[in-house]
C-alpha cells in the first residue's frame, strides 16, 4: 500500500514538473511622454504585469549631416517604481545602412542616452532592447553593433526580430543577443486591396515552420493596435491612427461600403486630416479572435515556449476594443 501511495506520488510530481510555465503578459509603450491612464493602470494590474518594454529613443539619420541622432526620447511624467523598465532603442534600418557608419561611436552614444535617461528618472534597467529590422543590406553593420554594445553595456541584451529573418537566418545571420521578441504583425504591404497589413494567416503559414528550426530562443509580440489606410484615386496617401470606428459610422461625411472600407460622401476635415470627396479608408484591425489564433498558430510551430508574451501596445484607445480578460486568454494558449 505504502508503496502505491509513493509511486503515486513521483508520478504527479514528474507530471506537474513537466508542465511548462505559462508566459506572463507584457506590453510595449510607445509614446514619447510615460503617462499612464487609469484604464491602462486597471490592465497592468488586472494581468498582473510587472514588465514593461518603454520605447526610450528612436535613431534616424540627421537631414543635412546624414549622422545618426537620437529622435523624440522619451519624458516621464510619473514613477516608475513597481515595474522591471526594458529601455527599446529603434533604430532606422537606413542608419545601419550608412557605408561610412561610425559603429563604436553610434553604440557608445546610444547606451551612454539610455543610462541617462536612467539615471534622470531613477530606473534601474537589467536589460535593453534594441529593435531594427535589418537587411543583407544592413547586417554587417548592425551584427557589428550588436557585438559592440553588448559589451559596452554588460546587461541583458535582446532583439526584435521579423519573421523573414526568421525563415532566413542563415543569410540574415543571428544577432548575438540573449534572447529575442519575434514581431508577429505587420505582415503584409500597406495596399488599397482588402488585405490586413497588419496580419494575415496565409503570409503567417509561409513563415511558421522556420519557427522550429530558429535557434534562438523567442518571446513573442502581438498587435493590438489598429489604423485607418487613407486611399485616394486608387492610391495608398496615408495611414490615420485611432480612427474611431462607431465615430464614423455616425458621421455623415462618412458611409459605410462594406466591413472594413469606408467612403467620403463630403470632403471634409477629421481630427486633423483632410479627406477629399469619393476617398476611401480601410479599416485595418485586430479581433479578439485574430490574437487567439496567432496564439494558437505559434503554440502549434514553438521550439520552446516563450517566457512572455508583449503585446504592442499599451494605450487607453487599443485596450478599449478588447473584453478584460483578452491578455490572459491570449496566453493560455501557450
Amino acid at each position: 500500500m505504502k508503496n502505491n501511495i509513493l509511486i503515486g506520488f513521483v508520478f504527479l510530481l514528474l507530471v506537474s514538473c513537466s508542465k511548462t510555465k505559462e508566459p506572463i503578459v507584457s506590453f510595449y509603450y510607445w509614446k514619447t511622454i510615460f503617462k499612464l491612464s487609469e484604464t491602462e493602470k486597471e490592465v497592468l494590474r488586472e494581468n498582473n504585469v510587472t514588465k514593461l518594454y518603454i520605447r526610450y529613443f528612436d535613431i534616424g539619420l540627421h537631414p543635412e549631416s546624414k549622422e545618426p541622432i537620437p529622435i523624440s526620447p522619451i519624458h516621464f511624467q510619473e514613477s516608475m517604481n513597481g515595474f522591471k523598465v526594458v529601455p527599446v532603442v529603434f533604430i532606422k534600418n537606413k542608419v545601419m545602412l550608412q557605408t561610412n557608419l561610425d559603429i563604436e561611436d553610434l553604440a557608445q552614444k546610444t547606451f551612454s542616452l539610455v543610462e541617462e535617461i536612467n539615471a534622470k528618472n531613477k530606473i534601474v534597467s537589467q536589460e535593453i532592447q534594441i529593435d531594427c529590422d535589418w537587411t543583407l543590406e544592413s547586417k554587417g553593420n548592425y551584427l557589428k553593433f550588436i557585438e559592440r554594445f553588448k559589451k559596452l553595456s554588460h546587461k541583458k541584451l535582446s532583439a526584435t526580430i521579423r519573421l523573414h529573418q526568421v525563415k532566413y537566418f542563415k543569410k540574415t545571420k543571428i544577432p548575438n543577443v540573449d534572447s529575442g521578441v519575434l514581431m508577429y504583425y505587420n505582415m503584409g504591404s500597406i495596399a488599397p486591396d482588402a488585405e490586413n497589413s497588419i496580419y494575415s494567416s496565409k503570409i503567417a503559414e509561409r513563415y511558421l515552420k522556420s519557427l522550429k528550426k530558429y535557434p534562438l530562443h523567442l518571446d513573442f509580440a502581438l498587435p493590438i493596435y489598429s489604423w485607418g489606410v487613407h486611399i485616394r484615386d486608387g492610391k495608398v496617401i496615408g495611414l490615420r491612427s485611432k480612427l474611431n470606428v462607431s465615430e464614423l459610422k455616425k458621421d455623415k461625411n462618412f458611409e459605410q461600403i462594406d466591413a472594413i472600407f469606408f467612403k467620403v460622401k463630403k470632403s471634409n476635415y477629421k481630427n486633423g486630416v483632410f479627406y477629399e470627396e469619393n476617398d476611401k479608408l480601410k479599416i485595418e484591425a485586430i479581433s479578439a479572435e485574430d490574437l487567439k489564433e496567432m496564439a494558437q498558430e505559434l503554440d502549434e510551430n514553438l521550439a520552446q515556449t516563450p517566457n512572455e508574451i508583449i503585446f504592442y501596445d499599451l494605450d487607453e484607445f487599443n485596450i478599449n476594443t478588447y473584453e478584460k480578460n483578452i491578455f490572459k486568454q491570449v496566453v493560455s494558449y501557450f
